[in-house]
């Protein structure tokens, strides 16, 4: 639980009702996506909220984000980006 008092999916931070996963970072199975399946999506999400970000700033803002999630965090193409 966040100090918002709300349970955030620990792959993207959305909100989400139960379990640590929203319904977006999960397959048909309840499971996570893969890195680059995640990475893909997100960076997608990046270039639709923001016009004018090119594919590799949407790219280097999605990495910075994902290096911040729990299940990302340690995932080794995000490791290296830590401070």
């Amino acid at each position: 639980m966040s100090q918002d008092g709300k349970q955030h999916c620990e792959s993207c931070g959305m909100t989400v009702e139960s379990g640590p996963y929203c319904q977006y970072c999960t397959d048909e199975d309840g499971k996570l996506q893969s890195f680059d399946e995640r990475f893909l999506r997100m960076v997608q999400f990046m270039k639709r909220r923001n016009d004018d970000l090119s594919q590799d700033e949407a790219e280097a803002q999605t990495l910075a984000y994902m290096a911040t999630m729990p299940a990302w965090r340690n995932h080794p193409n995000v490791v290296g980006l830590k401070k």
